[in-house]
């Protein structure tokens, strides 16, 4: 049953007649090993973490869009190795004190990550077979560091992608969100959002925020017509965009 605020709760003094007061429940989307959907495109990545400790070699990279599953597939291995979650100002000191516990670094190519720290630490945990895992949305050789040092031992790690999804892994997707929001969905709408949404994790999460919002407004169940009504707003905003940049690259 999908929740909604009660109707004789839902109206403060400043709101307008006939209008619900959207209630934010807050939820948290589960990262345990169980609830990754692993797909063609993800499987040798999760594969990679599933087999820890038997790596042969320390490092590794995981790079992928948005929202496709590297921060997830982290916390598996985070849990499953007992590592260290390194905060971007951690690295110089981590390198320094040495030792074979795991690390964990997830963006490597956004984060504000001293560039110097990132070598020596690459270097410590090649030397000490110290397991390290990076994630990251961009391919190694696009990271923004301004030498070739830390990309010339990255190359090293075992970089694996976390692909675009396919038409089940995304229905999964959506069945999952859902499900960490206590929603239940009909299959049928599912079916009708993968066939028509822009295919990337990141649009699954996205509908499913606002699908979900709609339906919160208007005091409902989840339906076909809300998800057809997302996806068109969905697509405004993607022409929105591109109308904007169109405009910027013009001037």
């Amino acid at each position: 049953m999908h929740r909604y605020p009660d109707r004789g709760d839902t109206l403060d003094a400043n709101s307008a007649p006939g209008h619900q007061l959207i209630l934010d429940f807050a939820h948290q989307p589960s990262l345990a090993a169980d609830d990754f959907i692993v797909g063609e495109g993800n499987s040798l990545a999760y594969e990679r973490v599933a087999s820890f400790p038997h790596w042969p070699e320390p490092l590794t990279v995981l790079f992928g869009e948005e929202k496709s599953g590297k921060s997830h597939l982290a916390r598996v291995f985070t849990e499953l190795s007992d590592a260290i979650v390194a905060p971007p100002g951690a690295l110089a000191d981590l390198a320094r004190s040495g030792g074979t516990r795991p690390v964990v670094i997830e963006d490597v190519d956004r984060a504000p990550i001293a560039e110097d720290a990132l070598f020596h630490l690459l270097n410590q945990s090649m030397r000490d077979n110290r397991p390290l895992l990076l994630t990251a949305r961009a391919p190694i050789q696009h990271w923004p560091y301004s030498t070739e040092d830390v990309r010339s031992r990255a190359r090293l790690a075992v970089a694996l992608e976390l692909r675009q999804t396919d038409d089940i892994q995304l229905s999964q997707m959506f069945v999952k969100l859902f499900g960490d929001r206590q929603v239940q969905v009909d299959a049928k709408t599912i079916a009708y959002l993968v066939a028509r949404m822009e295919r990337s994790s990141a649009e699954v999460v996205a509908l499913c925020e606002l699908i979900d919002r709609l339906a919160m407004q208007r005091g409902t169940a989840i339906t076909r017509k809300i998800a057809a009504e997302a996806l068109e707003i969905r697509r405004h905003a993607r022409d929105e965009t591109a109308s904007s940049s169109e405009d910027t690259d013009d001037e």
